[in-house]
């Protein structure tokens, strides 16, 4: 019975620090207008989609991910990337944005060896 206790005990504790520690996840990111046909302001900005639903993204900008018209920038293609955050009044508010590379930059960077 005590060794059953503790058990639950733990995953209390595991439960309560998941909370405090937003975990990584890897999302589509793009430009919201170009790629996802969201609506919205003119203009182009970042979005990211999480299981099917697009949301704009605050914390970080379209630009400041490399050229959004360049062959694999947001306009031109979906992106992967790893964000720490959460929505908030249906936007995605990012703590962290990471930029994956893209396929396209990989076999760029091949060719360098």
């Amino acid at each position: 019975m005590k060794k059953l206790a503790s058990f639950i005990l733990l995953l209390v504790c595991v439960s309560i620090n998941a909370q405090d520690k937003p975990k990584t996840q890897t999302v589509e990111a793009a430009c919201g207008q170009c790629q996802f046909g969201m609506k919205g302001k003119g203009g182009c900005d970042l979005a990211v989609r999480i299981d099917g639903k697009t949301y704009f993204v605050d914390g970080t900008k379209i630009d400041q991910h490399g050229d959004a018209h360049a062959e694999d920038g947001f306009c031109n293609a979906v992106r992967k990337a790893e964000v720490v955050g959460e929505v908030k009044n249906g936007r995605f508010v990012a703590s962290s944005f990471k930029l994956l590379p893209s396929k396209a930059h990989d076999e760029h960077e091949g060719h360098h060896h």
